[in-house]
């Protein structure tokens, strides 16, 4: 079991979005997804405000269908490689929605979710793997059910409903650096 629910080289910034995990000895999944706020733009602070319950309806349009959404991961990365952590790894964030993983439904039971800024289809950049790498490389030490085996993309436990983290995201080249 972890020593620290917060990751020592991330910024925090607490979501109330979380609750307790139905058992903190069955960490098992990460998940990695993608997100940016208005779609498509980068680096403001607008994915912060939303994982807070904060974010402004009356900002961007698409925020008025966004801004009521309960919605968190455990870590943010910016393109710059910030880690912003908003939930601690043992409680379970609100990220991965209806899912499955291997047969097992409720994802966010036994998940941790990343988000990398970003989008489907808008390369990541070399600071995100670089800091995606380091967090993981982190949990897969901190939790013995993790393995290289159990990190996917949003898009596999959600079919139909997500894309994320999209044709962008450079598979090999993460497995690369989490295998340093």
């Amino acid at each position: 079991m972890s020593t620290s629910s917060w990751y020592s080289n991330a910024k925090i910034v607490p979501s109330p979005y979380c609750d307790d995990r139905p058992n903190l000895r069955d960490i098992s999944l990460l998940v990695i997804h993608n997100i940016s706020l208005p779609p498509g733009e980068f680096s403001q602070n607008n994915i912060e405000a939303f994982f807070q319950g904060k974010l402004s309806a009356d900002a961007h349009p698409f925020f008025e269908r966004i801004s009521q959404m309960r919605v968190s991961a455990h870590c943010l990365i910016k393109r710059d490689g910030e880690i912003i952590q908003f939930v601690p790894f043992e409680k379970r964030a609100w990220h991965a929605g209806v899912s499955s993983f291997a047969g097992r439904e409720r994802c966010n039971d036994f998940s941790i979710g990343i988000e990398l800024e970003g989008t489907d289809f808008v390369a990541y950049t070399d600071a995100q793997y670089q800091a995606l790498a380091e967090v993981t490389r982190y949990l897969l030490q901190q939790y013995p059910k993790l393995t290289p085996l159990r990190i996917t993309g949003h898009q596999y436990i959600a079919p139909l409903r997500k894309t994320d983290p999209g044709l962008s995201f450079h598979w090999s080249k993460f497995n690369k650096l989490i295998a340093k």
